[in-house]
C-alpha cells in the first residue's frame, strides 16, 4: 500500500496526540499542526505551526502541503478552544476566537484541502462534541461552535459526495484532557477535579471517563477508506452512554 498522508489539526491537544500516535500506528504519514511548539514529544512525521484561527496561517499551510504533496488521505479537523462564561458576559473577541478556531478553520481547512483530498477520494473527520446535541450552563459559545461543526459536516458530505469525499463527526462527550480537567478544576469540591471526575464518571451509563486513547481508534476508522468507504455525513457519539440517559431520572 502506498503512504497515506493525515494532517491533524490541534495535534498537541489530548485528542490530537493520541489520534496521531493511533495513525501512525496503523502505518499513515502524519502531518501534525498547533498554534504553540509541542512541549513534549508528539508522534508526528512532520510539525507545522499554525494558529488555525488565523485565516492567512491557515491559507499559507495548505499552500506549502500543495507544493510537497500529491494527495491527503485524510484531513481531521480537531483544534478547538472553549471559554467558560454566561452568554451576558461573553464579550464578542471571545465569540469571535471560539467561533473562528472552532467551526470557520474547519471550513477552510476543508476548502483548502480539497485539490489535495479530491485525487485520493480522501476523508475529513470533523471533531465535534455532545454538546452539539446536549450541553451544559456557561459554555454556550462553545456548544454554538460544535452544533455548527456538525452542520458543517452534513454539508460538506453531500457536496463533496461526487468527488468521493467522506465527511463524518466524531462527538466525544466527557474525556479526560487538560481541557476537561481546567473545566471540572472550576467546580466545587474538596477533592479538586480528582472529586468532579469521580463523580462524572459514576454519572457516565459505563462508569468511566474515557482517555484520549479511547477516542482516537474511531477517528482512524472513520478517516480509512478501507474501513469506512460506505459512511459519509454521519455523526458519531463517543460518550460511554451519557447523553442516553435522561436528565429527569
Amino acid at each position: 500500500m502506498s503512504t497515506r498522508h493525515v494532517l491533524i489539526t490541534g495535534v498537541c491537544g489530548g485528542i490530537g496526540r493520541a489520534t496521531a500516535k493511533a495513525f501512525r500506528a496503523d502505518g499513515w504519514t502524519v502531518i501534525g499542526a498547533d498554534r504553540a511548539e509541542p512541549d513534549t514529544e508528539i508522534e508526528v512525521d512532520r510539525f507545522e505551526l499554525v494558529d488555525v484561527s488565523q485565516s492567512e496561517q491557515v491559507h499559507d499551510l495548505f499552500a506549502r502541503l500543495r507544493d510537497d504533496l500529491d494527495g491527503l488521505h485524510a484531513l481531521v479537523n480537531n483544534a478547538a478552544t472553549q471559554v467558560n462564561k454566561p452568554i451576558i458576559e461573553t464579550p464578542d473577541e471571545d465569540w469571535e476566537y471560539i467561533i473562528n478556531t472552532n467551526v470557520r478553520s474547519a471550513f477552510q481547512c476543508i476548502r483548502e484541502s480539497h485539490p489535495l483530498l479530491k485525487p485520493v477520494r480522501g476523508a475529513v473527520v470533523n471533531v465535534a462534541s455532545v454538546h452539539a446535541i446536549a450541553t451544559s450552563m456557561n459554555v454556550a459559545v462553545y456548544a454554538i461552535s460544535k452544533g455548527a461543526l456538525v452542520a458543517l459536516t452534513r454539508s460538506a458530505a453531500l457536496e463533496l459526495a461526487d468527488d468521493g469525499i467522506r465527511c463524518n463527526a466524531v462527538l466525544p462527550g466527557a474525556i479526560d484532557t487538560k481541557m476537561l480537567r481546567d473545566g471540572l478544576d472550576r467546580r466545587p469540591n474538596p477533592d479538586g477535579a480528582e472529586g468532579n471526575l469521580r463523580i462524572l464518571a459514576q454519572r457516565t451509563p459505563l462508569g468511566f471517563v474515557a482517555g484520549a486513547d479511547d477516542i482516537a481508534p474511531s477517528i482512524v476508522h472513520l478517516a480509512d477508506n478501507n474501513q469506512s468507504k460506505y459512511t459519509t455525513g454521519q455523526m458519531l457519539v463517543l460518550d460511554g452512554g451519557a447523553t442516553i440517559r435522561l436528565s429527569t431520572e
